[in-house]
């Protein structure tokens, strides 16, 4: 049972939480993606994974949202069905980043591959 109702939380927390976010004026937060969100056995504490589109401003995005989760769980409180809201950690994520740099990686061997494939074909004059 707290296990369902922790992942219930979390689900309506990441749709709730991307919601806020893209309604802020801040230019910092202008291209985060929430991925996931861990709500803790308690549900006093909830881990905010988010992703930044360019490499350059993650710890600003960190930065801000560190500096408006006061604001995002007072947001929170008003469309939140629970009796308290958990504190809000933000998490910088890098799993898009490394899954780009594997597939870099694959398409590389493969174009490897295909060459040495292609180097060992007799040639039919």
């Amino acid at each position: 049972m707290a296990r369902y109702r922790n992942r219930r939380l979390s689900e309506e927390l990441l749709r709730e939480i991307s919601g806020i976010i893209r309604q802020m004026k801040d230019p910092r937060l202008s291209l985060v993606s929430v991925l996931a969100v861990q709500v803790d056995n308690e549900l006093e504490r909830a881990k905010v994974f988010v992703s930044h589109l360019s490499q350059d401003g993650q710890d600003e995005t960190i930065t801000a949202l560190k500096k408006a989760a006061g604001y995002i769980r007072s947001e929170l409180a008003k469309r939140l069905n629970t009796r308290t809201v958990p504190e809000l950690v933000f998490v910088d994520d890098h799993s898009i980043e490394a899954g780009f740099r594997i597939t870099e990686m694959l398409d590389a061997y493969e174009r490897e591959r295909v060459g040495n494939v292609e180097a060992q074909k007799p040639t039919e004059e």
